[in-house]
């Protein structure tokens, strides 16, 4: 037998009801955590439906706003959830923004937080027989729930829980290195692989080398862990690369000081399409996309009474050199072309920077 939506509804508001909790409790209707009270699944597989923050304040008559529900899942408990909405609805109606956050809203995605990883539980929400939430990606690592330790399986998807976090900005995961921006959990994965806050790569082409820091740290590192690089100083320079017929997969690397910035000279070469080897000439800033912006600069090939030219933006390290290579976004010539620049296997690349007008 499946309680009806008024039975749900009366249970979800009447949260002081002591003896009512206590009954549930017994019952299997309810759990409670060190964030509130929870619906729990019932003998009769009741699916869990919302959780009521702790120490809550508002009057009932808010808690009873009336919730539209879908037509595929009727609004049983829907009294609390719009409740807790409308409490933090940020700035963008739900798209995204900046700036303080209500402690009403900390308190309100504190709730989804892994109990593993102390990311968000974000949907699609599973949780274990008693109620207890874990990310999707803890959850495929896990034999049993970190909380109560009971099973996980079967399956339970957590409808009520789903339906408030598409009602939560919930703050980027990089909030603590300076990120201000609070995002609908759609949004969320999307800007976290391009967030200015996020930790910085080690600029060097390849894989070897695993570092990763804050903006202020890379050029310490270049200098510790990467010396056989070296550093002219100027605004107009040439980038030597010696032996360019060397086979396989090589890749020079020079940097360049002026205006009070540091930017990495690479040339790559490599097949990008099987069978037909590339060089790929980019400038990357050791700054933020931001200060990118406020240079330019050129890439010259000259020799044999010819002239090969790339103008464009430096790139932010932290888009690195592949995006460029796999878009084409940089100075690409073949083999041949290289040879009508080179002397001797060596080939020189007249590099000037220069700052964009504001």
């Amino acid at each position: 037998m499946r309680p009806t939506s008024h039975t749900a509804d009366v249970v979800c508001n009447d949260v002081k009801n002591e003896e009512k909790k206590k009954f549930l409790y017994t019952r299997g209707g309810i759990c409670q955590g060190k964030s509130g009270w929870v619906l729990c699944p019932l003998q009769t597989q009741l699916e869990p439906l919302a959780l009521f923050p702790p120490n809550a304040s508002r009057p009932d008559s808010e808690l009873r706003t009336p919730l539209a529900a879908s037509p595929s899942s009727p609004a049983r408990c829907s009294s609390a959830v719009p409740a807790a909405a409308a409490v933090i609805s940020g700035p963008g109606g739900g798209g995204g923004g900046a700036g303080p956050v209500s402690p009403q809203h900390h308190e309100l995605t504190s709730l989804f937080e892994c109990p593993v990883c102390f990311d968000y539980v974000l949907p699609p929400i599973l949780q274990c027989q008693a109620g207890h939430l874990v990310c999707n990606q803890c959850r495929q690592k896990l034999s049993c729930c970190p909380t109560c330790r009971g099973a996980l399986t079967p399956s339970i998807r957590n409808l009520a829980m789903e339906k408030v976090a598409s009602a939560v900005l919930f703050p980027c995961k990089y909030a603590t290195t300076g990120c201000s921006l609070t995002l609908h959990h759609t949004e969320k994965p999307e800007h976290e692989d391009i967030c200015e806050y996020r930790p910085y790569s080690c600029p060097c082409p390849g894989a070897s080398c695993k570092w990763q820091g804050s903006l202020e740290a890379v050029m310490s590192h270049l200098m510790h862990a990467h010396k056989s690089i070296t550093t002219l100083q100027g605004e107009d320079i040439v980038f030597l690369a010696t032996d360019i017929n060397l086979p396989g997969a090589v890749d020079w690397v020079m940097m360049q000081s002026c205006f009070g910035h540091h930017f990495m000279l690479v040339l790559e070469k490599q097949e990008k399409y099987e069978g037909h080897q590339q060089f790929f000439a980019i400038v990357l800033l050791i700054g933020t996309r931001k200060q990118a912006e406020n240079f330019a600069y050129r890439l010259e090939l000259n020799g044999n009474r010819r002239r090969l030219t790339w103008e464009a933006t430096p790139r932010s390290i932290h888009d690195g050199v592949a995006a460029a290579i796999m878009n084409s976004d940089c100075l690409v010539f073949d083999t041949a072309i290289a040879h009508l620049f080179a002397d001797n296997g060596n080939l020189g690349i007249n590099v000037t920077i220069s700052t964009c007008c504001p």
